[in-house]
């Protein structure tokens, strides 16, 4: 979520960055997921996210609005106020801070499902929240019309083979979308309707180029494409604290994101300022921006098993230039 100086909304640079993923190919757009730190923003904060992301869209594509509040209440108030606004659907994830029982995650999805006035799709993101398991998914789609999808942030094929093995048959409209971008290809070649990706908000060009590539039933190319994101996206996941990898290569892009919200030590902004260069190369090498005048370390390997002497490379150099070294 791009942000002032100030630390507030910075809404002429929302809407500039939703025209550009739009312009870029994105089929839809998703304020208020992990990537833009929902949770890190009051109520009243997510609600004026969402209205801009809608009236900067313009009808051009679709907004699935992430409405995980943290009881049902608010749940229905965020659901209330979106369809207000005119967003096709809201993901919900599962209750988090409390570990819940499957039956638990039950009854919660199926009292929003009962008092929505508007779809919802499930979000399961087990790393952050109580885990949605097949037979509650199961159950939830085959009781509720208004569950009308799910967004799997596990990565794990086996499981999503599981769930549309198991929901496919009952519910042919309901959409299967992963969130780990690291499998986008081999997820859509066992049958994912598509998917939302931290990594669309700096590359949506190559996102959307796998996607056809795999509609197509070229997954040969679509692979090719499938290994170079997933260095690129272990170099915003893993290195920073999430999500500021995935906010530098937006920057990258040309866009003030500005600093978060979540306050960091002298020390986390000098390694960030190291590993965005190491996000420089990588994305120099999509030829997406230039190179760093300063340069890149040497790559004598596959990109990503070099990517540790890059890293090492960058740090040396901020100690150099600190006179430390």
């Amino acid at each position: 979520m791009p942000l002032d100086e100030r630390g507030q909304i910075n809404e002429p640079e929302l809407r500039r960055f939703v025209s550009w993923l739009i312009e870029r190919g994105v089929h839809g757009l998703y304020p208020n997921g992990s990537t833009g730190e929902f949770t890190r923003f009051t109520a009243g904060e997510r609600r004026r996210i969402v209205e801009i992301v809608v009236d900067a869209a313009g009808g051009r594509v679709p907004v699935l609005a992430g409405a995980a509040e943290a009881n049902v209440r608010e749940t229905l108030a965020a659901c209330e106020a979106y369809a207000g606004l005119g967003v096709r659907a809201v993901a919900i994830v599962a209750p988090f801070y409390y570990k819940l029982t499957p039956e638990s995650v039950y009854a919660y999805f199926a009292e929003i499902a009962r008092n929505s006035p508007i779809d919802l799709t499930l979000y399961n993101i087990p790393m952050f929240a109580s885990p949605i398991d097949v037979p509650t998914i199961r159950r939830l789609a085959d009781e509720f019309p208004r569950v009308v999808g799910i967004k799997d942030s596990t990565g794990d094929l086996a499981f999503m083979m599981r769930l549309i093995a198991a929901v496919r048959p009952l519910r042919s409209d309901f959409s299967f979308l992963t969130g780990w971008e690291a499998v986008l290809v081999p997820m859509l070649m066992i049958g994912c309707d598509g998917g939302t990706h931290a990594s669309s908000n700096a590359v949506p060009e190559v996102t959307r180029r796998m996607y056809d590539l795999s509609i197509a039933g070229n997954y040969g190319d679509a692979m090719k494409w499938q290994y170079r994101i997933l260095e690129l996206f272990d170099a915003m996941l893993f290195p920073f604290e999430f999500p500021d990898g995935f906010r530098a290569a937006a920057e990258l892009r040309g866009f003030r994101f500005g600093r978060g919200r979540q306050p960091q030590t002298c020390a986390q902004q000098s390694d960030r300022a190291a590993l965005t260069s190491v996000l420089h190369c990588i994305l120099a090498d999509f030829e997406l921006v230039d190179r760093p005048a300063t340069g890149c370390a040497p790559r004598i390997r596959p990109a990503g098993t070099d990517k540790v002497e890059q890293v090492v490379f960058e740090v040396m150099r901020e100690l150099e230039k600190r006179g430390i070294f």
